[in-house]
């Protein structure tokens, strides 16, 4: 169980959009993508429970945070070798854990527990909730929005994350992004240099 939640170790840039639901994590991971010309990794929850809730007319339950933590996981890993330089992920292993902790009582299997604080990755973007609700047929809870976005920040602080907040618009949240991400692009190449790899 815990080699399925384990991270690939590679030598790339790895950053996550985290946040609440309908906050703009994907349009931006997959604009993110295109700009870098990298590959970028799907929120494996959203398939895996929109199936479910077509075949079976049921939401998430808490037997299912394993199977998604190890179907992120596994898509991670899978498009980790395929990425240039950079990989941006539609959500991680904290992510889950924090939908767990909220949504169950502050239950958390110890496997994802543990994999959601080992997995490292050299940024989070932070998404807020002024981007517009889109309801769907699993987003739920839109008034608790302000809770949940609380919930996320909260983790990457105890967790000791390095984040930058995303506000404003669709533009203003992926110039924010750029600048950091290059930041991290440029120091990772001139350590190269200096190291002489």
């Amino acid at each position: 169980m815990e080699e399925k939640l384990r991270q690939t170790k590679i030598n790339i840039v790895k950053v996550v959009l985290f946040g609440p639901e309908s906050s703009g994590k994907t349009t931006l991971s997959k604009h993110l993508a295109r700009h870098y010309n990298t590959v970028w990794v799907p929120e494996y929850a959203r398939d895996y429970l929109q199936n479910k809730w077509n075949n079976e007319r049921k939401t998430c339950e808490i037997s299912d945070m394993l199977p998604i933590a190890e179907g992120q996981m596994k898509s991670e890993n899978k498009l980790a070798k395929k990425a240039d330089r950079i990989l941006i992920c539609d959500t991680d292993l904290l992510e889950t854990k924090v939908y767990s902790e909220e949504f169950y009582e502050g239950f958390v299997h110890p496997d994802l527990e543990k994999a959601a604080i080992q997995n490292t990755y050299d940024l989070y973007l932070l998404t807020y909730i002024d981007a517009p609700w889109k309801k769907d047929d699993l987003r739920d809870r839109p008034e608790l929005r302000p809770e949940m976005f609380n919930a996320f920040e909260n983790a990457l602080i105890k967790n000791q994350r390095p984040y930058v907040l995303l506000k404003g618009t669709k533009k203003e949240r992926f110039e924010t992004a750029v600048g950091e991400i290059d930041k991290i692009l440029k120091l990772k190449s001139d350590l190269h240099r200096f190291l002489g790899k």
